[in-house]
């Protein structure tokens, strides 16, 4: 939690593209300042100065302290203003506690400072010194974009060779990422154009990138063709389609790639990447992820305050004697909570892990529910790693 006891006036800026609403209130809970001011540096200074000069500490609050709001953000930094953003999720909650339904610029700024003056326990910190953690969330984002991106254009693949040959999405569908397959659709776009290069030149073709695979999947490939004779109405229009789909697909694989090198770069830049790293499931995108959004978890008390932000912790229903039970979250971090659930997923190699899955199996819970509980675990887990500066321990079942 920050400690605003030496703030003396408040600033909740509800961010905008070209301009924001600024709203200044005082301890006393009286307004300083409400009007709207363009995104510049020059009006952004003038407006901070004035306010440290009338009344002292400034505490500048966002709601987005990334993208539009990076620029107040910096301003405010770099006149030695203390600064801090509010979670969207909870600014929405909070402005329920507020009079009035209307969804307004300025009603928003005076929730986000009033907020920052009556509740400070919801702000979140925001390190500015720490540059690694900006181009992280950067490169991640676009990351993320691009794995949304790579997966429509499989999808669309998938799609096509199911409507024009079933069998030959059989095969080649499992593997569709795979560059050998990838060559072979951007070279050959129907089940025609396949069957007429012929065995002996698509395992010339498929070979640099499959060695081992290249002859079993020709094979498997002309095993499929034989299946169907027919053709179904739209196979030219997919031979056209299919080609350009792969040759998308490659240039966004190999984005990823070269940005994986980058983001793996990044976390090995910070102090606190082989502590995350150094747990079972704990990859390099996910670990990046997890640095972005909890950094050294500092800004979290207990261990339950992460689950809780992160959307991991079960949400409890009960009403007389008709509604009883818990159900997890669909609150939280969603980004987070993503990331603690495939590093959960991959985890399932480690002992301790699996043992901890298995048990939640025998309890009667299904697969999706086991995981969640599983990263609910982790997150207690990583809380203490990131809170004492430890390495992940796999220890006994008898110590444990």
């Amino acid at each position: 939690m920050l400690d605003t006891g030496d703030i003396d006036v408040f600033l909740g800026l509800d961010v905008g593209k070209g301009e924001h609403h600024a709203t200044a209130v005082t301890p006393a809970g009286k307004k300083a300042f409400d009007k709207r001011l363009p995104n510049t540096e020059p009006r952004l200074r003038e407006l901070f100065a004035k306010l440290q000069a009338k009344h002292g500490t400034v505490l500048v609050v966002v709601d987005q302290p990334a993208s539009i709001g990076a620029l107040p953000l910096a301003v405010a930094r770099d006149m030695g203003c203390p600064v801090a953003y509010l979670p969207g999720l909870t600014m929405r909650r909070i402005a329920d506690l507020y009079p009035g339904e209307a969804k307004t610029d300025a009603r928003d700024a005076f929730v986000i400072a009033d907020a920052a003056r009556a509740m400070p326990h919801t702000l979140r910190a925001i390190d500015g010194e720490d540059e690694t953690i900006a181009e992280l969330e950067m490169i991640v984002g676009f990351d993320d974009d691009l794995a949304g991106e790579a997966t429509r254009v499989t999808n669309r693949l998938h799609g096509l060779l199911t409507q024009i040959h079933p069998s030959l999405e059989r095969v080649l569908g499992p593997r569709l990422q795979h560059p050998a397959v990838l060559t072979l659709l951007e070279r050959f776009g129907s089940p025609a154009q396949i069957r007429k290069a012929g065995r002996r030149r698509l395992v010339t073709l498929l070979r640099p990138k499959a060695p081992r695979m290249a002859e079993r999947l020709v094979e498997e490939i002309f095993t499929a063709l034989d299946e169907q004779t027919v053709t179904v109405p739209g196979t030219e229009a997919a031979a056209l389609m299919v080609p350009s789909l792969a040759a998308s697909l490659t240039a966004v694989l190999d984005q990823r790639k070269l940005l994986a090198g980058r983001i793996e770069e990044l976390l090995e830049d910070h102090p606190l990447s082989k502590v995350l790293t150094s747990m079972p499931g704990v990859g390099v995108r996910t670990g990046a992820r997890i640095l972005i959004e909890v950094g050294d978890g500092r800004t979290f008390p207990t261990a339950g305050h992460l689950a809780a932000y992160a959307g991991l912790a079960p949400a409890t229903r009960s009403s007389g004697s008709s509604i009883r039970g818990e159900q997890p979250s669909r609150r939280g971090n969603k980004q987070l909570k993503r990331a603690f659930f495939l590093s959960a997923f991959a985890a399932l190699g480690d002992p301790a892990s699996r043992v901890y899955y298995d048990k939640k199996i025998a309890q009667g819970k299904h697969h999706t529910q086991a995981l969640l509980c599983l990263a609910r675990r982790r997150a207690d887990v990583l809380f203490a790693m990131l809170r004492d500066g430890t390495f992940y321990e796999l220890r006994p079942a008898a110590a444990r």
